[in-house]
């Protein structure tokens, strides 16, 4: 086993916490009800506010939580030199492969991924809706 690899085997350790699946599951429902506002609008206008303040809301509460966790990424990042370490061959420590893996994890998620093609593919419905609801009916 090559020594630099302290932890290869323990990739397949990476597991979304609950909390991420929480927030996950928050931007996805914030994401569908802002999308669904026109329609809901013309079904009954109270409706299409209450799906406005839940995605506003829920929009909120999902990008302060990946603000945070990036906040935090970033600090480690800086506190421990990574990209120096990286980037000048410096010697990296143990701590460092850990940290390395535990941002490698992160950025490997599905969950950004899904939000992603949820995003694109309910705004593009929400498009096609609104000029059916707007210039066809």
């Amino acid at each position: 086993m090559d020594k630099k690899c302290l932890n290869c085997n323990k990739y397949r350790e990476c597991k979304d916490s609950f909390i991420s699946s929480v927030f996950f599951i928050i931007g996805m429902i914030s994401t569908i009800a802002v999308r669904i506002v026109t329609v809901l609008m013309h079904i009954k206008p109270v409706y299409g506010k209450v799906a406005w303040y839940i995605g506003v809301l829920g929009f909120l509460i999902f990008f302060l939580y990946k603000f945070k966790v990036e906040r935090i990424r970033h600090k480690l990042i800086l506190k421990n030199r990574l990209m120096d370490k990286i980037f000048k061959g410096d010697n990296i420590t143990e701590n460092d492969y850990r940290l390395i893996g535990y941002i490698l994890c992160a950025l490997s998620s599905n969950k950004d991924r899904i939000n992603y093609f949820l995003i694109f593919f309910s705004s593009t419905v929400a498009i096609i809706v609104a000029l059916y609801f707007d210039f066809f009916r």
